[in-house]
């Protein structure tokens, strides 16, 4: 890992001083950041690296944008197109690298982006506005498609809507570019589901849940003609088991690259929990639950070497960066916080090589 040159991107909005995104050198062995540049974009929410590494997609007012990562990770902009919808809040790129899937909070649309060869964005191929009522009203109450996430198996694609408190799952149907609703799973009312993530072995999917502060255990079967989502357990994010969640929401989701560790960020009480997985059963054990030093922790990432975590504090304007501690559950803050006005998200990728790069050249010719 030591040869490997990494770089952490951070997505915000532009309504001050920031560009849009913000990239890093991150330094894994010391668990620190470093600024490199800025890049822009407007109002950067989310942001996804293609599966070669050398293109990072961002959400912008007008769309999905694409840029060409070069070998010390900065960005040049390639192309962008018009989704034919509200911003977007939330990329994932399938395990092929032909789709960017799009979600849409604001108008519960997801969409799905040809992806070309060369890493430019082409046309919109299909489409899906989510209908429903929630049960908050003053919270959701309509559909909001917070996150997209292909299965491992890359079977179906996972539409996670916040606002109707429930996990849309669509067959992705590559001789159509289509997708096409096979099952929905339905959540507790008043929950709202937030982010679906998988396990590495790809067995087990975890839900984070905005409102009840919880994360939902589920075994993942994509062997039959249907997926199954068998759910198995349920586990408070919260510091204390009986703390009045009303308080406090649910934000980001991340699995450490070990494949044994599972953390999230919850506002309100501004934390980060840290469970350990059975690898055999995919159920959680809380292990610590320990403040960020930040406002409103919306996103968080783990490093390379899963020993250190950034967070990005959307309402304190800061990104801070731990070491973990595994025997003694503990945090460690290493420096000072980074000044990021606005922070959305947070996210880390090994940059291409000098291969990958004369490689996307001869694809330009």
């Amino acid at each position: 890992m030591a040869d490997k040159k990494y770089v952490a991107y951070v997505g915000s909005y532009t309504r001050g001083a920031s560009k849009g995104i913000k990239v890093y050198d991150v330094d894994v062995e010391k668990g620190l950041l470093t600024e490199r540049s800025e890049t822009q974009v407007s109002n950067s929410s989310h942001t996804a690296a293609s599966k070669n590494k050398k293109y990072l997609y961002s959400i912008e007012d007008e769309g999905v944008a694409v840029f060409v990562r070069d070998v010390n990770g900065d960005l040049t902009r390639l192309n962008s197109v018009d989704i034919n919808a509200m911003r977007g809040c939330f990329l994932a790129t399938d395990v092929d690298g032909k789709y960017l899937y799009v979600a849409g909070y604001h108008d519960g649309k997801v969409s799905v982006v040809h992806t070309h060869k060369n890493g430019s964005l082409g046309s919109i191929m299909d489409g899906v506005f989510h209908t429903g009522l929630g049960s908050v009203a003053e919270r959701n109450f309509r559909p909001h498609v917070s996150c997209v996430r292909p299965t491992p198996d890359n079977k179906y694609l996972c539409a996670v809507d916040n606002g109707i408190d429930q996990v849309k799952i669509y067959r992705i149907n590559k001789m159509k570019d289509k997708l096409e609703l096979v099952d929905v799973l339905r959540c507790k009312r008043e929950s709202a589901p937030r982010i679906i993530r998988f396990s590495a072995d790809g067995r087990f999917a975890y839900i984070l849940f905005e409102i009840t502060n919880e994360i939902g255990v589920y075994k993942y079967d994509g062997s039959g003609k249907l997926p199954e989502f068998e759910k198995i357990q349920a586990i408070s994010t919260l510091r204390k088991i009986d703390e009045d969640a009303r308080y406090s929401a649910g934000c980001g989701l991340a699995l450490a690259p070990d494949g044994k560790h599972l953390f999230c960020t919850t506002a309100g009480e501004n934390s980060v929990t840290m469970f350990e997985i059975d690898e055999d059963t995919g159920r959680l054990t809380k292990k610590f639950n320990l403040p960020i030093s930040g406002d409103y922790p919306k996103d968080i990432v783990i490093f390379p070497d899963s020993k250190h975590i950034s967070v990005a504090n959307h309402a304190s304007n800061s990104i801070t960066t731990f070491t973990v501690d595994y025997e003694k559950n503990l945090l460690i803050m290493n420096g000072k916080p980074h000044k990021v006005e606005l922070p959305n998200s947070i996210h880390m990728w090994e940059v291409p090589d000098e291969e990958d790069m004369k490689e996307y050249d001869e694809n330009e010719e």
